[in-house]
């Protein structure tokens, strides 16, 4: 049997498939979480940061889950984020100049993962990467008939790596080793997710969320504080000189009970003074949490206005157009997530089941993430441009707007009866015979023939169809070149000034000094009648 290598070029035996590797690491199961936010300070999130660079992601890790379960705004915007893709359509494509064989292999693979139940919630859990910069997901392989398939994918918390100590580059499971132990060929679907460049402990979005999070945790707390306390008038206990401290602790208590009660006793022989009550305002607080949910925004998202205009009362349409992902993170996201199935669990799937032996000659998954264009849009110019004879094809009509081509027998929508039919494609003659035939045929239809002015005109229209002529061409040149009504608009634009005008300008000429003659002869006739 041919030996069957991994997608880095390793050779692997199936034996390795029977059992995932986590299951031979028990302690990692039993370990729970340190929560490492719990009284963060600056100096503590510096040493937790510089242990992740050193190797060590277990705290890093944390504490990042920490952040995402204790902010909701980090929550919400993260969930944006990791949700996008799920509302993208999704292909899997054959290679370039694929085999019929090759291309229904596409067909295979597409139609087994449409299959998987459980496919929302992988993108999902790739999209953890996002943040801590890596997502593991471990492959539970079972055999089916003959053929192997992943029965389960399980993803894996992040604290359970750790990086290599010589490149810190590559992941490795936690197994109580220095280095760690390194991941089993086929085991795993690895999405390593560049945010920012950099090692893998600094690559994730969650690295610059961090001293935002710290900062709105102090301000919380301070505003907190502000609100026991505020409103409420300082009160000052005196005791007599050569209290005991029980006495003093009794007066301690009675001053505490009176701010909260209103009631209170107190030892003979001492006092409690209430001054000025509280002041202040929760303004300095409300701006140090606008200004981190503002950052922690800018930084997932790649924007802040949607929440800009919910708060100075701008119109929804303005918040609804941001709230969204911005589409070049979208796009990043997708091609990154679709790069590590194509290579962590299509290759390996056709690798195992059919001896496909090159990874660049497997199937490709893809997501679609282009926009389709503005159908009304096209709707208006695109018969306008064929009635001047453009000639569009099909498909570049069909890629455009998003819309499939009708497979053979499929229904297909159809005009009402009546309506107009489409414009006919024009007739194909050589040069100057088909441009006068055409102006010839537009003339027709709208002159008398029997009148002088007509026949001017319409020798004036044969005269010009050659330039006419050449301007259509030079304009269907460029809408086949456009890749948008946009780019079309501005090539028209640049080109105008440069179109040929030298002939139609000699014919206009010409044809005005025959529309005056004629008229002078018209005037003269009427003086001698």
């Amino acid at each position: 049997m041919p030996q069957i290598i991994d997608q880095y070029g390793r050779p692997i035996e199936r034996a390795v498939l029977a059992e995932p590797q986590s299951a031979k690491l028990a302690r990692l199961r039993l370990e729970y979480a340190t929560h490492p936010s719990r009284g963060l300070t600056p100096q503590r999130l510096a040493a937790i940061l510089e242990g992740a660079e050193a190797g060590e992601l277990s705290a890093q890790a944390d504490l990042f889950a920490d952040m995402e379960e204790k902010d909701g705004h980090i929550l919400a915007e993260m969930g944006k984020r990791k949700r996008a893709l799920l509302t993208l359509p999704w292909d899997v494509v054959p290679p370039a100049s694929a085999s019929a064989a090759e291309k229904k292999l596409a067909e295979e693979v597409k139609e087994w993962l449409a299959a998987r139940t459980d496919f929302d919630d992988l993108l999902f859990d790739l999209m953890d990467a996002a943040g801590h910069a890596y997502s593991c997901i471990e492959i539970e392989w079972a055999r089916l008939g003959r053929d192997w398939y992943p029965q389960r994918l399980h993803h894996r918390l992040p604290g359970w790596f750790q990086l290599d100590r010589t490149t810190r580059s590559e992941l490795r499971l936690r197994d109580g080793s220095a280095d760690g132990a390194a991941l089993q060929p086929f085991g795993w679907i690895v999405h390593l997710h560049k945010a920012k460049s950099g090692h893998i402990a600094r690559a994730g979005l969650h690295r610059a969320l961090a001293w935002p999070y710290l900062f709105k945790n102090y301000g919380v707390r301070d505003l907190a504080e502000f609100l026991e306390i505020y409103g409420l008038p300082v009160r000052l206990g005196k005791y007599p000189a050569g209290a005991a401290a029980s006495e003093k602790a009794t007066l301690l208590k009675a001053v505490v009970e009176i701010g909260h009660n209103a009631a209170g006793v107190i030892p003979e022989g001492m006092a409690v003074e209430l001054l000025e009550a509280a002041k202040g305002t929760h303004e300095p607080f409300v701006a140090m949490f606008d200004w981190c949910e503002r950052t922690e925004s800018k930084v997932i998202l790649g924007q802040v206005l949607s929440a800009e205009a919910k708060a100075t009362g701008l119109g929804s349409g303005v918040a609804n157009l941001q709230s969204e992902v911005r589409d070049d993170l979208k796009v990043s996201d997708a091609r990154q997530v679709a790069g590590t199935l194509s290579r962590d669990l299509i290759y390996p799937w056709l690798a195992l089941n059919r001896g496909l032996a090159d990874p660049s000659r497997a199937p490709r998954f893809v997501f679609d993430t282009q926009a389709p264009e503005d159908l009304k849009l096209y709707a208006e110019s695109l018969p306008k441009l064929v009635g001047i004879g453009m000639q569009i094809p099909t498909a570049y009509a069909h890629e455009r707007l998003r819309i499939p081509r009708p497979q053979e027998g499929e229904e297909v929508l159809s005009p009402p009866a009546g309506a107009a039919p489409a414009p006919a494609g024009r007739e194909e003659q050589p040069g100057r015979a088909a441009a006068a035939a055409r102006m010839a045929a537009l003339s027709a239809e709208a002159v008398d023939p029997a009148h002088p002015a007509d026949l001017v005109a319409s020798r004036m229209a044969e005269e010009a169809a050659p330039e006419i002529e050449g301007w259509l061409e030079a304009i269907r040149t460029l809408v086949e070149e456009a890749e948008s009504l946009e780019a079309l608009r501005d090539a028209l634009l640049a080109t105008y000034g440069d179109l040929p005008a030298e002939d139609l300008a000699r014919v206009m000429q010409a044809g005005l000094a025959v529309a005056d003659l004629a008229g002078r002869f018209d005037v003269s006739q009427e003086s001698e009648e």
